[in-house]
């Protein structure tokens, strides 16, 4: 296919042949329209039509006639032949038949993605479509093909499907669409040859004269014009004020080329109530000069929006729709010239804080034509599509080049200063678990506050978020681990029984400000609670007017950011002990055990030591207020405080480490029990005579801590060392070992006792021995020190023989100091000795 839609060669696959059949029936079409045109009897052609018969050849049709009671069938000679042929092809029509064919075969080309002969069938079905004056399904269609050649830059063929969508308008008496297609085509850039363009449709050639003509034709219909030789069709075209006319051009619009605005500010950032520069420039590619009545450029901030009047054409009643209070520019003259750029200059005052931009300029052409352009920034401004490759001079939009490479159509504008200090205290990092209070104090120094609004918002400085991504799913505020908990102060309270806003959310919240007169102050203190370790930056905006709302609607803001480190406060840990000098015989530890089975293991119904440590981890001192074991079941374990807790609140400063210790009494046998959950309440300390201050708790803050499941079992025999918990130089005393046979078997047992170089002993070292179930047996030695200090006692070791599993007394049970001769002690030495010795055991 080349430029001019004529088809040259056609792809002979179906849809291929579909389109050659819709081809040759159109030529056929064609023939008989110029047969019958030619034909001097067209008006007797069909006259004995009804008498031939159709025959299965060409040329071999019959007439019927009849005799009498007879039927005869005459062959017809070629001249009757031709009328027959001529009438029939007159009687049927053959349009339908081609838009049924070009239709599929516009589908097929359509489904190969074979967009350029999916157009070209497209353009011929609706040319079909006008032909037999169905102009809404032929502007349909030619809208689709015109989509196409725009994309790809065809501007001849888009010339002539634009052609026919003018025609199509017009004959449905649509104005808007009329003048859309009229100003696209007076602005294409098409070719100075017409002598090879062929089948231009009702447009004519695509040449300049051309565009003139219909850029006449389209401004005399937007002017309301009227000739005196005006068709019946074009006097339904009017632009009045019953039927006002609205178009507005965008960044990808064709219509680009009829009317481009660029807007420019001279500044990057200006202060409110200051004046700026601006420069609007306008660019047309209409073949012939034209003159605006009136243009009104539009900003985000309506208050800056102004009028331009054409005053060579002032007198015009376009400037009578203008806004009472509106202001008006004049202008010496507002005419576009074809492709040169007209440049207006002017001041603009915001008044508002925050972003400027030019929207959109609007172009009007007496009271009922408006095109509505959006405004773009130099820096960023696209080329024409299609006369981007044109061989005309290129101009920039701007007299200075680093304004036309760099302006941009949207400016800064910066707040006010603000005349009101807002401040943020802390002290110290914030712990896990505790309701950190940070007050807000606001003081008006030149500015009153009316109406104003307290913003907070909590963020994680790491960016990884409040609430971590393995927990969002299941969103809950025991997840989130830092959270606004509320607000606290009496001025808080009153405005939450007042009808002022507060909202409190997990991250952010807003409070209402009271009025605040010069001189005065306001605080409140925010709550904020972290459930795990995490590091925050706390934003704090106050926004207010400094005049009443009504007189002055620019918001003053001030910004201030705190960064907050959350941190553990308290690590605990925790260790099981057996009892002191008796060791139970615990089967599961002879066994070599899995890493997932090693637990701790407990004798039923002993007394075993579970001691808990609790270490300060930052440099804040704590005040330690009461520690206790929660069980989950009483029933199945007795857990008792064997030191008690001291009448005053333990200090813990920086480091430290407390311990306590707990006696637990498993009294069920049960694989693994589960022994609760350690609770450890504290708060920060603030001194003696402290007066707390406004970024303290007072409340308590309690730390959990879980303790494993341990497994229970029944030891079948247990080795109790009794021995005086002091020896005397060169003194003898008695060291007795009880074997306690907790089973109802007869137990044998085999012990030996290792001689020892700071002892002398007398007894038997190695024996078996047999013991009756459910009783005990006592080997008794009589041992005499013979050096002074911590001593290690006579190592005994025990084998029972049936479950083949041996055992000894741990280190520091088999231990005991010697003195060098009698001591003397007072009552307090044997009380504090007392003390010690129980929470030993």
């Amino acid at each position: 296919m080349t430029m001019n839609g004529e088809m040259r060669s056609i792809n002979f696959r179906p849809q291929g042949a579909v389109l050659l059949a819709a081809h040759y029936l159109k030529e056929k079409s064609s023939s008989l329209e110029l047969a019958l045109s030619m034909s001097e009897t067209s008006g007797e052609i069909d006259g004995n039509a009804d008498s031939v018969i159709a025959a299965s050849y060409v040329g071999q049709s019959a007439k019927l006639l009849e005799i009498g009671d007879a039927v005869i069938m005459q062959s017809l000679s070629d001249e009757d032949y031709s009328r027959y042929a001529l009438a029939e092809g007159k009687r049927l029509q053959d349009s339908y038949e081609i838009i049924a064919l070009l239709k599929k075969s516009f589908e097929a080309y359509n489904n190969d993605k074979a967009s350029r002969m999916a157009a070209y069938c497209g353009f011929q079905m609706a040319r079909e479509y006008f032909t037999v004056d169905e102009y809404s399904n032929a502007k349909e269609v030619f809208e689709n093909v015109a989509s196409l050649y725009r994309q790809e830059g065809w501007v001849t063929l888009l010339w002539n499907v634009l052609g026919y969508l003018r025609d199509c308008s017009k004959k449905t008496a649509l104005v808007k669409d009329f003048i859309e297609y009229s100003l696209e085509m007076a602005a294409l850039p098409v070719s100075t040859n017409v002598a090879g363009q062929r089948d231009c449709g009702p447009a004519g050639p695509a040449s300049l004269a051309q565009r003139e003509i219909i850029h006449n034709e389209v401004f005399s219909v937007i002017r309301g014009e009227t000739e005196s030789a005006s068709t019946e069709e074009n006097s339904s075209l009017k632009v009045t004020a019953d039927n006002p006319l609205y178009l507005e051009i965008d960044l990808v619009s064709p219509l680009r080329a009829v009317l481009l605005a660029s807007v420019a500010f001279h500044e990057q950032v200006v202060k409110p109530g200051a004046e700026t520069v601006i420069t609007l420039s306008l660019l047309s590619q209409l073949p012939l000069n034209v003159e605006i009545d009136q243009l009104e450029i539009q900003f985000n901030q309506s208050e800056c929006n102004f009028v331009i009047v054409n005053a060579q054409r002032s007198h015009l009643a376009a400037i009578s729709c203008l806004q009472p209070g509106r202001r008006v520019e004049t202008a010496p003259t507002l005419e576009l010239r074809t492709n040169k750029w007209l440049r207006l200059t002017y001041d603009v005052k915001p008044e508002q804080s925050g972003k400027l931009e030019c929207i959109y300029v609007t172009a009007r052409w007496g009271q009922h034509f408006t095109i509505c352009c959006r405004a773009e920034s130099p820096a960023s401004m696209s080329d024409l599509p299609l006369w981007k490759f044109e061989d005309i001079m290129q101009t920039i939009p701007m007299k200075d080049p680093g304004l036309a490479f760099s302006g941009q159509k949207a400016v800064q504008v910066e707040e006010p200063d603000p005349q009101v200090d807002l401040k943020l205290d802390s002290s110290g990092p914030a712990l896990v678990g505790e309701s950190f209070i940070v007050p807000v104090i606001i003081t008006s120094k030149g500015h009153s506050v009316h109406s104003g609004e307290l913003k907070i918002n909590l963020v994680d400085t790491r960016g990884g978020g409040l609430l971590s991504p393995r927990e969002a799913e299941s969103f809950s505020s025991d997840n989130l681990h830092v959270e606004l908990v509320g607000i606290s102060g009496r001025e808080c309270e009153d405005l939450a029984n007042s009808e002022n806003i507060q909202k409190i959310q997990p991250s952010f919240g807003l409070i209402s400000v009271p009025f605040l007169d010069e001189g005065e102050s306001w605080s409140c203190k925010l709550e904020i609670r972290w459930n795990r370790p995490k590091p925050i930056m706390l934003y704090v905006s106050l926004g207010y007017f400094p005049q009443s709302p009504e007189l002055s609607s620019q918001r003053a803001h001030v910004h201030k950011s705190l960064q907050i480190e959350g941190k553990t406060a308290v690590v605990m840990s925790h260790r099981f002990m057996l009892p002191f000098r008796r060791e139970p015989l615990l089967l599961s530890k002879t066994k070599p055990a899995s890493d997932s089975d090693q637990i701790p293991s407990l004798p039923l119904n002993e007394t075993s030591m579970l001691v808990v440590s609790a270490k300060n981890c930052t440099e804040v001192p704590l005040r330690l207020l009461s520690m206790s074991v929660e069980a989950v079941d009483a029933s199945t374990c007795d857990v008792k405080t064997k030191s008690k807790n001291p009448e005053e609140h333990v200090l813990l400063v920086a480091g430290e480490e407390f311990k306590q210790v707990f006696g637990v009494t498993p009294e069920v046998n049960l694989p693994k029990l589960n022994m609760g959950i350690v609770c450890l309440r504290w708060r920060r300390d603030h001194g003696d005579g402290e007066r707390l201050t406004s970024c303290s708790t007072t409340s308590a803050v309690v730390t959990k801590h879980s303790l494993p499941d341990v497994n229970v079992e029944q030891p079948p025999l247990i080795v109790s060392l009794d021995c005086p918990p002091h020896a005397i130089l060169g003194n003898p005393f008695t060291y007795s070992i009880k074997i306690t046979n907790r089973t109802q078997f007869l137990q044998e047992v085999k012990y030996s006792l290792a001689d020892s170089q700071s002892f002398v002993l007398s007894g038997p070292h190695n024996d078996t021995t047999f013991i009756l179930p459910k009783s005990e047996h006592i080997l008794s030695y009589k041992l005499v020190p013979l050096a002074s200090g911590f001593q290690q006692l006579p190592k005994i070791t025990l084998t029972s023989v049936r479950y083949s599993a041996g055992f000894q007394p741990s280190v520091a049970a088999s231990t005991v100091f010697v003195f060098p001769s009698e001591p003397h002690f007072g009552l307090k030495d044997i009380g504090e000795m007392r003390m010690e010795s129980v929470a030993a055991e």
